[in-house]
């Protein structure tokens, strides 16, 4: 016979002192550290404490005693039940500023090199409807918040569109409006699911896997351009067509509608074919009279304006004077390595992901770009060092991994190729101080600049430039 679980406590008159890992924020119990969610520093707060380690606990907040003279008011109807934006409360300059500390706290220490001082954050011009891309879960087990079941009403209808809850992957919060895009996606996304309930169309079942309404994904692109992908689980050619029939009668403007059949068990469309209904394949984004191709599968930076802004950081670091031999890493569709070509000799970009490489190409050819070759592969099996005695020694390499960041032979390989210069872009700070130490032996941080991406997240981008270290320092 199991051992009954000891019911944790309820404390009052918990102050939180400050912000922690993963958009949570502290408190000290009895010298312990105590990660709370949608706390704001300066609470006073009854807490119930969920979770009880030796080394740490977990709590939520059951009523705010006292509020943070920092809170404000959240926008967001879903707030704290939806996980996506988990800082709405503090207002976006302190969001900045933590984020500025997140950057410094993981280069010094977990880096442990030398560093310069980090350059202040760049902000988001836009801090709401910033995200030119989401993508929403229809499913018919409806997220039933706290408040809705211990209400006592049954809740029959149990029909959703909108985000996974965290820890469930089964279950969805129907979402009314998200702040976070243009509000066309939430009207499209409100009308495809009142179509689907007016005419009987079954919503997906995350556990048994099957139903005709699985995903949906919507881009709108800074250019005004506007992309809609709905995903069916079943091939339903009539009710598919009926549905798509009247999303286009509703959303004429829509530059691009496309629709997939996906009879996996994944929501990932990446191996499935996505089948043109009307307009375009694709929608276009602009910089500097450069137009990038983005279609379904494509990655591209999701707010727009302020990729603008991180890949200025990226060129200007790189210091290009036009006669350079530039290896883009993990370049996905090109964009950096389009954005550098005019200042570079040639720009070799590399990407896992076969299809970004037919776009990098693509996108290229567009704009009349020459001096780009794009290579498609496993990076570490890809970039080596017989790769770079063919295609020759970068005097400048721009990297950009995913949050894990680069693999150990990776790093061995730039080490080994020594580039002047390496502008290192990452999501994931961690991460990139983890390489910066292994990149120390060879070269020099000399710049620091984090970019907000994604306010209302604890998420930061930083760019980092680093330096041969027998080559002079150059200012910015």
């Amino acid at each position: 016979m199991s051992r009954k679980r000891k019911e944790l406590p309820t404390l009052e008159g918990i102050e939180i002192t400050g912000v922690a890992a993963e958009g949570n924020s502290i408190a000290r119990i009895d010298g312990m550290a105590t990660f709370i969610p949608f706390g704001a520093p300066g609470d006073v707060v009854t807490l119930k404490l969920t979770r009880k380690k030796k080394s740490y606990a977990e709590g939520r907040i059951e009523r705010i005693e006292k509020p943070s003279p920092i809170r404000v008011e959240p926008r967001c109807s879903h707030f704290t039940v939806c996980g996506g934006c988990r800082w709405q409360h503090l207002p976006y300059d302190f969001q900045l500023q933590c984020k500025q500390e997140q950057v410094t706290d993981a280069l010094e220490r977990i880096a442990k090199v030398e560093l310069p001082p980090v350059s202040p954050i760049l902000g988001s011009e836009s801090i709401w409807e910033y995200r030119n891309k989401m993508e929403y879960t229809f499913s018919n087990r409806r997220w039933l918040t706290r408040q809705q079941l211990e209400s006592g009403e049954e809740f029959t209808d149990r029909d959703g569109a909108g985000f996974h809850i965290s820890g469930a992957f089964d279950k969805v919060l129907d979402i009314e409006r998200c702040h976070l895009q243009d509000d066309l996606g939430n009207r499209l996304r409100l009308m495809v699911k009142k179509f689907a309930i007016d005419n009987g169309l079954s919503f997906y079942d995350l556990r048994e896997n099957h139903g005709l309404l699985r995903t949906l994904m919507i881009r709108i692109a800074s250019t005004g351009e506007t992309m809609a992908v709905v995903v069916f689980g079943q091939d339903d050619q009539q009710a598919i067509s009926a549905t798509l029939d009247a999303v286009r009668r509703e959303f004429p403007e829509l530059t691009s509608l496309m629709y997939v059949v996906n009879l996996k068990v994944n929501d990932t469309i990446a191996d499935q074919d996505v089948i043109l209904h009307s307009g375009k394949p694709y929608i276009e984004e602009e910089m500097e009279g450069l137009r990038f191709r983005v279609g379904p599968k494509s990655f591209y930076q999701t707010n727009s304006r302020q990729a603008y802004e991180l890949y200025k950081v990226a060129r200007d670091f790189a210091g290009l004077k036009g006669d350079e031999l530039v290896y883009d890493l993990y370049t996905g569709t090109g964009t950096i390595a389009n954005f550098v070509s005019r200042r570079a000799r040639k720009v070799i970009g590399i990407e896992y992901v076969a299809d970004a490489i037919e776009d990098a190409k693509v996108n290229s050819q567009v704009n009349g770009i020459s001096n780009t070759e794009f290579f498609a592969g496993d990076m570490k099996d890809v970039l080596t060092d017989d790769f770079i005695a063919i295609h020759g020694r970068p005097d400048v390499m721009i990297v950009d991994p995913p949050r894990a960041g680069m693999h150990g032979d990776v790093v061995q390989v730039i080490l080994n190729a020594r580039p002047r210069r390496i502008v290192y872009v990452s999501c994931n700070p961690a991460t990139q101080a983890r390489d910066l130490a292994l990149l120390d032996s060879a070269y020099r941080v000399d710049a620091v600049q984090p970019v907000d991406m994604f306010p209302h997240t604890q998420h930061v981008e930083n760019v980092v430039r680093l330096t041969l270290r027998d080559q002079p320092s150059e200012e910015l």
